[in-house]
């Protein structure tokens, strides 16, 4: 049995790692800033729960207490957390070190570093910092997932359109499609590397307009479709097709198939 530490267990990719491992008979200690109370639905039964925080560095020791390899699924997507996102993984792969775990994998996204986006950027140089780290380390780069256009989706329907960006293809994954791949690459044997990174990609590439037809369809939205240009770092790297990786489509749930399962909460 191999005990796990999830950094950021209760986001939307880290409670599914948590899910498989305790489902795969693996001991496991979920750190974040606030446990859920028992019964909460982003907390797992059979799941220890440790109240860390990676910029302070706080409550870190306990948690990785033990731990064989560690998994970050930590997002940092604004504020502090971005700003010292990098600074946070060097933390934990510090008091991992000194945990002597022996292996650490973290969450990241296609492409991050060919992009001045301020989120990406952010990915970018957490993946240098695992690069330098002294344990075994995997990085694996994550096309964008099914949640995030629907949540583009949604806010633009509370308006009365459905937004999609000019140019832009999508190739989204499903957050447990990610936690699996995230969990295999934890549990490997070595094999001689100490720093690899891999990528993972949605099953489909679509135009975002397609994907928007199949949310209203499902949603029942009212919602005008409606192209917009997208300026910036995050336009251009759309229009460039950084968000994809058509070599690593992996056969896993699509959008349509994420979108009736979640149904009654879209």
């Amino acid at each position: 049995m191999t005990r796990i530490c999830v950094a950021g267990g209760t986001g939307q990719v880290g409670r599914e790692v948590v899910r498989r491992a305790v489902a795969g008979g693996h001991s496991v200690a979920a750190l974040c800033r606030h446990p859920p109370p028992a019964g909460a639905p982003a907390r797992v039964d059979g799941a220890d729960y440790f109240p860390a925080d990676v910029t302070t560095g706080e409550g870190l020791a306990p948690a990785l207490a033990g731990a064989d390899v560690v998994i970050d699924c930590l997002e940092g997507r604004s504020g502090k957390d971005r700003k010292n996102f990098a600074d946070g993984g060097a933390r934990l792969l510090a008091a991992a070190q000194d945990a002597d775990v022996s292996r650490a994998v973290m969450l990241s996204i296609v492409n991050c570093d060919r992009s001045s986006f301020g989120y990406y950027a952010s990915k970018a140089a957490k993946e240098h910092v695992f690069e330098r780290s002294g344990p075994d380390t995997v990085v694996i780069r994550a096309t964008q997932f099914h949640s995030l256009l629907a949540a583009m989706f949604g806010a633009g329907a509370k308006l009365r359109i459905i937004p999609t960006v000019k140019g832009a293809r999508f190739q989204p994954i499903a957050p447990d499609d990610v936690a699996a791949a995230l969990l295999e690459a934890a549990l490997e044997p070595p094999a001689g590397m100490r720093h690899s990174v891999r990528t993972i990609g949605g099953p489909e590439i679509q135009d975002m307009e397609e994907f928007a037809r199949q949310w209203k369809a499902v949603t029942g939205s009212r919602g005008r479709l409606v192209r917009l240009p997208l300026p910036g770092a995050m336009g251009k790297y759309l229009r460039a097709g950084l968000n994809l990786v058509p070599e690593e489509r992996h056969a896993g749930e699509t959008f349509s198939g994420w979108l009736a399962k979640n149904a009654d909460s879209l």
